[in-house]
This record gives structure tokens, C-alpha cells and sequence, in this order.
């Protein structure tokens, strides 16, 4: 890997990288053209080999890319050859069903605390975590060195809480409310609206009703 800073929008695609060659190697597929890959994640041959160029060379001129090395290399690049603790903030609908979601286990990512402040909804059970109140979030965080929040509450409610599990010592924010976070540079914050990738998507409607 070179010393160059690799730009976000390369980051973002290097999962959808990921899963590709996942879905490919559960097809029996054991080698990959930068072309292929291209074709299967609608971008360019030029563009799959210009963002892995960041991280060095992985495939050989002439015979592609070894799709199991591939991953393993993706893997440790985004950091996923570890099991990554996170905590939910907010127990609404949206909350339950990011607890309840099986589809995070096989991929290194453990939800292990889930806070809300309703009394009614404090001390339920959501499979197996108990929903704690946020007034314990931040030492509940810090204790467990947790360093990954995903948050789940009314906008109103999201800059505040945000600030409060940067100071618990959380490095990284996915957040699914309307309001855009001001927090420290040293916290990478991705946002999550439904309401406007279903925007983004209307535009390629057109009059097509």
C-alpha cells in the first residue's frame, strides 16, 4: 500500500467489491478479470484496477485476480479479520430490527448494547440485549472500548447523543437520521436516509409512471 491518502468514494466501493467476489466464489469461481468484476458492479475494467492500485498488486497481467486472495486481502484492508462490537442508539422500529438482523454475524459485526430513553421500552428484552438507558451509554461504551454507534432517533435528539459517544470514545457513526452531525475530524460519520437515496432514484424515473 502507498503512502497517497486513498479518497473516500474508493473506500465505499471496496465493500461492494467484497460482496461480488463472495457471491462469485460461492458460484465455484476461483480467478476474476478486473473486466468481470467490472460487469458485476456496473463500473469499468479501469476503475476496479485504479482503486485496488492503492493497496498495491493483486493480480497478474494476463490472469486476473485470484478471487480467494482477493478477499482476503479486501478483508484486511477494511478491517474485517476481526469481530467489531456496536452499539444502537435508540430502540424505535428501525433499532429492533438492526438488533434482530441475522445478517450481521457472518460479517464481523456484533451488536452487543442497544439505549433508549422511554421508560416503557428501558429494560425490555431485543433477543438477547437488554435496552439499557442512554444515561449509561457513555461509561457503558467506554468499558467495553466500543468504537462503532449506530444512531436511530429523532433528529432532534442526534447531535447531542453524537457528541456525548464521541466523548465515550466511539470512532465511527452510522447514522440514520435526518440531521447532519458536527463532531471531531477524527470521527468518520456515514449517513443513511431512505428518503433521499428514494429521491436520487425518482430522478432516473423520469415520466416513467
Amino acid at each position: 500500500m502507498t503512502n497517497e491518502i486513498v479518497p473516500d468514494i474508493v473506500i465505499s466501493r471496496l465493500p461492494w467489491y467484497l460482496q461480488t467476489l463472495n457471491q462469485m466464489a460461492k458460484e465455484g469461481l476461483h480467478t476474476v478479470s478486473s473486466t468481470m468484476l467490472a460487469e458485476r458492479v456496473g463500473s469499468t475494467a479501469a476503475q476496479i484496477r485504479k482503486d485496488l492500485s492503492y493497496f498495491g498488486g493483486f493480480g497478474k497481467q494476463g490472469t486476473g485476480y485470484s478471487i480467494y486472495t482477493l478477499i482476503d486481502q479486501l478483508q484486511q484492508i477494511l478491517n474485517l479479520d476481526r469481530v467489531w462490537r456496536v452499539a444502537i442508539v435508540g430502540a424505535g422500529d428501525l433499532g429492533r430490527a438492526l438488533t434482530r438482523y441475522k445478517g450481521f454475524a457472518n460479517r464481523g459485526i456484533d451488536i452487543v448494547l442497544i439505549f433508549d430513553n422511554h421508560p416503557n421500552v428501558v429494560g425490555q428484552k431485543i433477543g438477547s440485549i437488554t435496552v439499557r438507558h442512554v444515561e449509561t451509554m457513555a461509561a457503558d461504551i467506554w468499558e467495553l472500548g466500543i468504537k462503532i454507534a449506530i444512531l436511530t432517533v429523532p433528529g432532534d435528539a442526534a447531535q447531542s447523543l453524537a457528541n456525548d459517544l464521541a466523548k465515550a470514545g466511539v470512532k465511527a457513526i452510522l447514522n440514520y437520521t435526518p440531521q447532519t452531525l458536527m463532531l471531531p475530524p477524527d470521527v468518520h460519520v456515514q449517513n443513511i436516509d431512505p428518503v433521499l437515496q428514494l429521491q436520487r432514484m425518482m430522478y432516473y424515473l423520469g415520466d416513467d409512471q
